[in-house]
């Protein structure tokens, strides 16, 4: 995503410490200790071990040595082919990951069942320098990229602890959690933590119109932080806006930037969810088009309905252009019965709303076919 007009100077929130499990206060929320405590006695929980393996595709993973592997890194490059699970052990996991189109259904599960005790975190931005020259961009900028289809985390963090405040010298301040392209991939009560497009809901092409299901989710960032082409449902996710002491004055950021293919009839569906915020009121944007230079014809689409906003988001005006030449009002932004003082309808042109008809069309079914991700377990 390009980079607004804003700041670049020092943040509130703290940088990520954690050094191990239980320290998810660092990330900033405050971890169960009993269910820590039990995750160290049990580090994959009821879900076997390597010596009673719960099936012969399962690999565990655990920063202690205590599973098959120490990073996951190493477990997805053994898992090739169709049908892996991997369950790992609370800890944070410092490093970069990639799942490529050949890993297909493949299943990530937090052992501890609590997403603050397994963190996969990272720490590049588009404009960190590579090694080789050049720098990593938006897509490189990701801790963990999932191409593959049939993709499914439960109970994990997945997060880019890049901070603008430490590297003032550096203007891509993009820094992605997680970037991810494949269909049919689903997220149930995972944890996406960053500042700038945190959370890159995409495609692995532009003809290719991925499903992605997100529930019972918790996202937070500043800049455009969900983001991306994908046709993604969003089902009682909890969406946060971080604090910017380096602004002088609002929009601290957007929430949602889709950027939707024209030939695309659907985009994104946020229902019956809450966006909340550290930062003052009316200081951010519920959303803003984005139509990429690589595709001039797409048609940002984006629907939020049965959500609670709160105090936040920008009542009057929520919405904002991200170029001039392709306006909001020219995409496809609506809501539809949504609470909460950032939900207050006094400008009714700013606020586009589905009728009950059109409100029929905008569920979770409607956008994801034949594909059921919240049934079974979750």
């Amino acid at each position: 995503m390009p980079s607004p007009h804003l700041g670049q100077l020092p943040l509130s929130r703290r940088r990520f410490l954690a050094a191990s499990a239980g320290t998810a206060a660092a990330l900033g929320l405050a971890a169960p200790p009993a269910r820590a405590a039990a995750g160290r006695r049990l580090p994959f929980g009821r879900y076997g071990t390597p010596a009673a393996r719960r099936t012969p595709r399962t690999l565990y993973v655990s920063p202690d040595g205590q599973g098959d592997f120490t990073t996951v890194r190493d477990a997805v490059a053994a898992a090739t082919g169709s049908g892996w699970t991997l369950v790992l052990a609370p800890g944070v996991y410092r490093e970069t990951v990639a799942v490529d189109v050949t890993r297909t259904d493949a299943t990530w599960i937090g052992a501890s069942e609590d997403p603050q005790d397994v963190v996969i975190v990272y720490d590049n931005a588009a404009g960190t320098a590579k090694p080789g020259g050049g720098t990593y961009g938006t897509t490189g900028s990701a801790t963990t990229t999932v191409q593959a289809d049939g993709f499914t985390a439960r109970w994990i963090t997945f997060a880019n602890d890049w901070l603008r405040a430490d590297h003032p010298d550096i203007t891509g301040t993009q820094a992605v959690a997680i970037k991810v392209q494949g269909d049919r991939s689903a997220f149930h009560h995972c944890r996406f933590l960053g500042h700038q497009d945190t959370l890159y809901a995409d495609s692995i092409a532009l003809t290719a119109f991925a499903r992605q299901y997100y529930a019972h989710c918790y996202a937070e960032g500043d800049v455009d932080f969900v983001f991306g082409r994908a046709t993604a449902v969003y089902e009682h996710c909890h969406f946060r806006t971080l604090n910017r002491t380096d602004l002088a004055a609002a929009p601290y950021g957007f929430v949602f930037a889709p950027s939707t293919a024209g030939a695309n009839p659907l985009g994104y569906l946020v229902t019956r969810g809450r966006i909340s915020s550290g930062a003052p009121d009316a200081s951010y944007k519920l959303a803003r088009p984005w139509v990429p230079s690589s595709d001039t014809t797409a048609r940002p689409g984006l629907t939020v309905r049965d959500t609670r906003l709160d105090a936040g988001i920008d009542a009057v005006a929520p919405y904002a252009n991200m170029s001039a030449s392709f306006p909001w009002q020219n995409q496809r932004f609506a809501e539809y019965r949504n609470t909460g003082p950032g939900a207050v309808i006094s400008v009714p042109e700013n606020r586009p709303q589905l009728t009950d008809e059109q409100a029929g069309s905008a569920t979770r079914e409607a956008y994801l076919g034949d594909w059921e991700p919240w049934k079974g377990e979750c």
